[in-house]
Parts: C-alpha cells; structure tokens; sequence
C-alpha cells in the first residue's frame, strides 16, 4: 500500500497536467541552467528525494544515452517484482536526530540517481553516461522538526532512494559506477556563479573518490565530491575548499540504496546508518538474506 499522499506527491500528480516546451527548447535552457549552476552545486544533494530531484536530473543529461535493453530474466521468488515497503527504509528511530514523520512517495521505472552533478561532468566530456533504471523505487526525507512547520533546505537530516533492479541490471552495478566515477576524479567545471552581490564567471575544481567501500550489505560505496577552489573570472579571487557531499550507496540482493544525511552529517554517522539500512533492506530483497 502507498503511504498517504504528501505535499510531494501532490506536486508530481499536478505536474502531469502541464504542457511542456518542444524537446529542443527544454534542452537549450537546460545547458543555459546548467551553466548557470554548475559552479559550487555539491549541496544539491540534499534534494535528494521528492519532485525537485526528477526535474533537475531530466535536465542535466541532454545526450546522455539510454541505458542497454536485454531480455527480462524471470523472477521464481515472490518478491521479484513488489512494490518496496516502507518497512524496508531506514525508521526516523535508527538516526541520532529527532525528526518529523517521513516525506515519500514510491515509484516505478526511476533511474537510480546517485549525484546530478556527476553526469554533468561526463557530458562536459561528451562521454555516454546514464542512470540505470529500476523496477520499483521509493524515496524518503527526514527533517527536523519546526515551530512553524516551514520546511527549509537547512532542515533536511536524512535522504534515501532505494530501488528495486532487474537481474541484467544489478549485476556488474558497482563497476559501471566506478566507471562513471573514473573521468570526473578531477574535472573543472567552468560557468556562472553567485560572488557577493553580482553573477561572475567563474570556474571550480571538483573531485569525486571512493573512500570506503563493502562496509555494509553485499556491496557498497562511500563517495565523497568536493568543490576544491572556486575562482573567479573576471576578479581573479578564488575562495577555498567547500564542505564535502558524501552519499552511500549500497546492494542488497536485487535493491540499490542512495543514502546522503544533511549538513550536520558526518561520514562516520552515514557509515552507521547505512549498515541499519543493509540490515533494513533484508526482508524486502530478492533473494532474502
């Protein structure tokens, strides 16, 4: 059963009825925008499920390929083909923060978005690059709790994408992953940025690296982007390294989960949280652990 709807998932049912611009006039705004936002967009990450997070990764992949087709493999466990229940996510319970009842929503056909800004960098490149796309998908946020119940970036505590993968897809996931990783360990994105008060041209160094990996479930990866100096074009100033973005994403049987906690997150408490959600993931995967 889908959870009751959420403000979320009223936005995405109400998008269904606009009419959108011609495919070329999308893609040439895209590039406009992506320009625009390319310089210090790590923090991106913490849109990380809901809405916002669909139209921004339509955006950014404008040559990107479509992902290989092979035949389905037929499924012989009763859970081949379910929907993922929200038992299978990580419970505002496991995190060391107090948070509001979960945002969601669950889907069907997703891709499995791991960083937006990572295809933009293999596009730079002209490279072919895809998100794999699943099955069955479901999205949770966690936020702190308001007095006035606004919700604002700042409060974000916890995301998580899991996805349910066919057999051709799951096998073999964390080395394509890897070789998406491989051209953009240092990339320098170029674009307009926010300096002060004024847009400037400016460009920024970023760097994508594995740091730890099988610390949880059947395979895993911690990888950590980081905008290492930003400089400004037509000043010369540069500001220095940003905060790193670090996101897990783990297997269990035929589930991929993307973790990412907000600001006040360390690398140590995602490690943590994502062994519970491994632990999780258990029941809902095919085969069960």
């Amino acid at each position: 059963m889908r959870d009751e709807m959420t403000f979320v998932e009223r936005l995405h049912n109400d998008l269904r009825d606009v009419r959108w611009p011609e495919p070329e006039v999308l893609r040439e705004r895209a590039r406009r925008r992506r320009r625009r936002a390319m310089v210090g967009a790590a923090t991106a990450v913490l849109v990380l499920a809901g809405g916002p997070t669909i139209a921004l990764t339509g955006l950014v992949a404008p040559r990107a390929s479509a992902p290989p087709t092979t035949a389905s493999q037929p499924q012989t466990s009763p859970t081949a083909y379910a929907e993922i229940p929200h038992e299978a996510l990580v419970q505002p319970e496991d995190l060391s923060t107090k948070t509001d009842p979960p945002l969601g929503q669950a889907g069907l056909g997703e891709p499995v978005r791991i960083d937006h800004m990572l295809l933009v960098c293999l596009e730079e490149q002209d490279r072919t690059a895809y998100w794999e796309l699943s099955r069955y998908s479901r999205s949770q946020t966690l936020m702190r709790p308001t007095a006035d119940g606004t919700r604002r970036p700042a409060d974000v505590v916890f995301g998580q994408n899991v996805y349910r993968l066919a057999p051709e897809a799951v096998a073999g996931f964390f080395v394509r992953l890897d070789a998406l990783l491989a051209p953009c360990t240092n990339w320098r994105s170029k674009g307009e940025s926010e300096w002060g008060d004024r847009i400037a041209r400016a460009e920024a160094d970023h760097r994508w690296e594995v740091i730890d990996r099988d610390f949880a479930g059947d395979e895993a990866m911690l990888i950590r982007h980081t905008v290492m100096a930003t400089r400004n074009l037509d000043t010369g100033e540069s500001r220095g390294p940003a905060r790193p973005v670090t996101t897990a994403v783990l297997r269990v049987g035929d589930l991929v989960t993307v973790l990412a906690l907000g600001r006040d997150g360390t690398e140590s408490e995602l490690r943590r949280v994502a062994t519970i959600a491994a632990a999780r993931l258990c029941t809902a995967a095919n085969p069960p652990c």
